[in-house]
This record gives C-alpha cells, structure tokens and sequence, in this order.
C-alpha cells in the first residue's frame, strides 16, 4: 500500500475534485488522449480543457506524452499517484449516462487521430501559411507528412499540383479520404516501410517543388537525412516550410543544452538550406517552431546538377 503526506494528498483532492477534472482523469486512466480528443468528449473549447489539463498535470496525476506527431495525456505513470487515481475512481459509477457519453465521444475522436484530425495547432499552421503567402509555390507543392489536414487543405486547395507522403496506411488513407471530402487533387503516397519517408519514398513522389512542407519531421538522427532529401527535392528558388515540435523552455525541467532557435538554423544550415524566418506557434498545449527556409546557393537540388551525389 503506497502512504503520501498529508500535503501531496491535499493538492490531490483539489485538482480531482471539481466535474471537468474528474471526467477528464477518469478518461485518461483508459488512455492516452489528446487535448482535441477530451474536448470533444467534454464538449468543452480546447482551451479550457487545456487549463484543466495543466492543473492536473502540475499537481502530478496526469502526465504529457508524445506519440509520433501528437501530444496525449495519460495518468501518470508514477506508483502513488496512480495508486491514488486508481482508488478514487474505483468509487465512481462508470455505469453514469455523462461518463459513457465521454467514454464513446473519445473513442470516436482517436479514431479520427489515426488519419490526422483537424485542430487548433493545423488551423494555425495553415494560417501562418497563407499568412506568408504561400513562398515558392511557383511549382509544385509536397507535403511531407500528413498529421494536420489543413496544410494539405492549404497547399491543394490554392490551386498548386500536390503531392503529399504519408507515414502509414491509415495516414494515408485518412489524408485521401479528407482529400476527396473537400474536392482537393492532391496524389497522396505511403511510406513503404511504414516509418516515414526514405529517399526511395521521395524517388516515387519527384523532384523540382517550388514548395516543400515538412510537417513535425522525425526527430533524432532522422532529421538531417530527411532536410538534405527535402532540400534535394526543391525546385531552383524553391522555399522549404518545416514544422518541429519542442517543450517550451519555461516548462523544461531539464538543462538547456542548445536553444531550439539555434537547433534549428543549425540544422538547416547543415542540409544546405538558408533560414530565413521562424516563427514559434502554440495551440492544443503543443508548442512549434515554424521554420522557411530556400536551398543555399552552393546547395542547389542534385537532380538539377546533372549528376548523381558521390
């Protein structure tokens, strides 16, 4: 039997103890979900439901967690806090018609996460977007993964020849789905390994984009070989979008080993790329940096050097 002090148990009661809170634990103690998620299973705005998360997470009973591209939340994994979870919700009737209508309005909206549902952090991306005008769409446009519908929504639907990959089979299958809702051509291709595109994966979608979009890349040692692969892909004059998430410095518990920003101009100066904008972008508790950059000169694409790389 895990034993608390008073004080722990104290800032327990007070997070749990108010309506919105305890449903939303009692759906994260089932699974991971995202803050669009819970708000559709609330019928709460995101922002709302964003402030209740937060309350929760900092009093310890519900934790953060990245899968792939998205942000969930799940109770956290710590023994007593979810020893304590465990035991207060033992005591509520699951059988309760508000409790079972969340239950299935949750299940409905991770349905919709596995082909990339619509959201804050996509409307405001795809805002940024056509808030820059849409630089070097003069040609084609690929979208390098599809997490959130409205970049591929503003790419196709501003007239430009699209081509988006896709991580997965059901990615795709959800990218084509919203393509044909909303009447956009765009050719949508699958990642043959199912982990994300490889220079294969770009070999079948083409090269000379006037406009390439990464949205939230691979992180780790992934990310260099997808920006060069990116960057080889872009037409001469060309312009790049790339979309990276990261934990706001504010909230980092651990020390700063390099600042995001200088990551970031780091890396693409690295791929041959040029930065010339980042702009930070925050919605649905999700923060990223959103970077335009345009292949260096020294760096023009391979393909249009006339030679294979050595």
């Amino acid at each position: 039997m895990h034993t608390i002090a008073p004080s722990e148990l104290v800032k327990w009661l007070r997070a749990a103890g108010e309506p919105s809170r305890l449903r939303l634990l009692t759906l994260c103690a089932e699974g991971a979900l995202s803050v669009s998620d819970l708000s559709r299973a609330l019928k709460q705005s995101e922002p709302r439901v964003s402030r209740h998360l937060k309350i929760l997470c900092e009093a310890g009973l519900v934790e953060r967690l990245r899968q792939g591209q998205w942000v969930h939340y799940r109770v956290s994994a710590g023994a007593e806090a979810a020893s304590f979870v465990r035991g207060l919700l033992a005591q509520v009737d699951r059988r309760d018609a508000l409790l079972l209508r969340d239950r299935a309005a949750a299940h409905a909206g991770t349905l919709a996460h596995a082909g990339g549902a619509e959201s804050r952090l996509g409307r405001a991306l795809a805002e940024l977007l056509r808030a820059a005008g849409l630089r070097g769409t003069e040609g084609p446009v690929l979208l390098v993964g599809v997490d959130h519908p409205e970049l591929l929504e503003a790419a196709a639907g501003a007239g430009h020849a699209c081509t988006a990959l896709a991580h997965s089979r059901r990615a795709a299958q959800g990218a084509r789905a919203h393509a044909e809702r909303r009447g956009l051509a765009c050719r949508v291709l699958q990642a043959r390994d199912g982990t994300g595109p490889d220079q294969d994966d770009f070999a079948r979608a083409g090269s000379g984009f006037g406009l390439v979009l990464l949205d939230h890349p691979a992180a780790g040692a992934a990310l260099p070989r997808l920006l060069a692969q990116a960057r080889d892909a872009l037409a001469a004059g060309g312009h790049l979008w790339m979309f990276e998430g990261y934990d706001a410095l504010e909230s980092a518990g651990a020390r700063v080993v390099e600042h995001p920003l200088a990551r970031l101009r780091r890396l693409l100066s690295d791929a041959g790329l040029e930065c010339e904008r980042i702009s930070p972008v925050e919605a649905d508790g999700t923060h990223v940096l959103a970077a335009l950059a345009r292949a260096a000169a020294a760096s023009a694409p391979r393909a249009q050097q006339g030679g294979s790389p050595r």
